[in-house]
């Protein structure tokens, strides 16, 4: 609990609206959970709204409702039902009885002066006419948003487009004023561009994870939503904590980002090839370091919380061993530079730390506690 109210405070820090914290349903532990983040929610005023996930049953919104009036913290139930045939014949589910449980979960949840969001799990492959009759339910019965889910990564942007514009018609019908979610998964690694895609379409609110944590391949990576969004200037927040929430978040998950992930990733901005380099080091030099974000990245490091990285390897030039050396407070001498150059061009691969400084140390160009000093930091 520790960890989670931290990592709440952070999602504040980064602009993120919503968070799901938690389904008291499922026991004691997730109930106390649910309550702690809540009261956190009210005792420091952050402007995050909770909201809780449940089945469309009893056992999973009471314990919703009990939180949320014994901390004065209201919370949007989102309350989720399976729609696909292939859901309807495993469960022996018929229509007109998934249509009571909408409207019994509704009921619960207003009438106790909640918001009720509706979820239909796997609506990207369910059939129209199922989808018509569980919408309408729940927004006669109070549903202040419909969540269209992706429970399984299907859909493409054009079948989210019809999605969208065939629940805007059954909103519409309706004469009520509902607000629509998407919530997607990555399986067909499409999750991102399909976030993207339904604020276009008019989406109200999209759903994410940090590093797009969840079942199989992940949800949309909440992170990259974010940085996405800043860059077609659609939000205009200061997202330099980002970095410092998707590290909590890899460390406390133990789930190491991978190298190549985009913006945190351990190479995003790390190049050790001599043209880029040397065009970093003179807009550095120029102490221009919106230049040097922007040269060869199209996502400024600064703004997210991260830097450039220049490293020394067989395709680097003088450059990036000079900005190596002045980093770690290394006069940038001819003769260091020719010797650490000279050095790489010998292999095929960029050099580590520890054998630039070996490098350094064996033609007696630093001394052993100049070394340790740049290995240890």
């Amino acid at each position: 609990i520790e960890d989670k109210l931290q990592i709440l405070h952070m999602m504040e820090s980064c602009g993120v609206e919503n968070a799901n914290i938690g389904l008291p349903g499922t026991g004691d532990v997730a109930k106390e959970h649910v309550a702690a983040l809540c009261r956190e929610i009210r005792d420091h005023s952050l402007a995050i709204k909770p909201n809780c996930a449940a089945r469309t049953h009893p056992a999973d919104i009471l314990p919703i409702i009990e939180v949320s009036h014994d901390t004065g913290v209201p919370i949007e139930v989102c309350a989720f039902l399976g729609a696909s045939p292939i859901r309807r014949v495993l469960e022996g589910w018929d229509v007109s009885g998934m249509q009571r449980r909408v409207q019994e979960a509704a009921d619960l949840a207003v009438n106790a002066g909640l918001p009720f969001s509706f979820v239909t799990e796997d609506t990207t492959r369910s059939d129209p006419e199922t989808l018509r009759a569980l919408f309408t339910v729940a927004i006669n019965h109070g549903a202040s948003r419909i969540v269209l889910a992706d429970t399984v990564g299907h859909a493409t942007p054009d079948g989210l487009f019809n999605l969208v514009k065939f629940t805007k018609e059954v909103i519409k019908d309706s004469g009520e004023e509902v607000e629509i979610d998407w919530h997607g998964h990555n399986d067909r690694g499409l999750a991102i561009t399909l976030c993207l895609s339904a604020l276009e379409y008019g989406v109200n609110r999209v759903h994410g994870t940090c590093l797009g944590v969840g079942e199989r391949v992940g949800n949309a990576a909440i992170d990259q939503i974010l940085v996405n969004l800043k860059l077609l200037g659609i939000i205009d927040r200061d997202l330099r904590p980002l970095s410092s929430y998707v590290q909590k978040i890899a460390d406390c998950y133990e789930i190491p980002i991978p190298y190549n992930y985009p913006v945190f990733g351990r190479d995003a901005y790390r190049t050790a090839t001599g043209v880029h380099a040397s065009a970093i080091v003179k807009a550095m030099a120029a102490q221009r370091t919106d230049f040097a974000d922007r040269v060869y990245s199209s996502v400024p490091a600064g703004d997210y919380g991260c830097h450039q990285i220049i490293e020394v390897g067989y395709c680097s030039g003088r450059a990036n061993v000079r900005y190596w050396l002045q980093v770690r407070d290394l006069d940038a001498t001819d003769e260091r530079i020719d010797t650490v150059l000279s050095h790489a061009k010998l292999g095929d691969t960029v050099l580590t730390t520890a054998e630039i400084c070996g490098c350094l140390l064996e033609h007696n160009l630093i001394n052993r506690q100049e070394a340790d000093r740049i290995i240890a930091t």
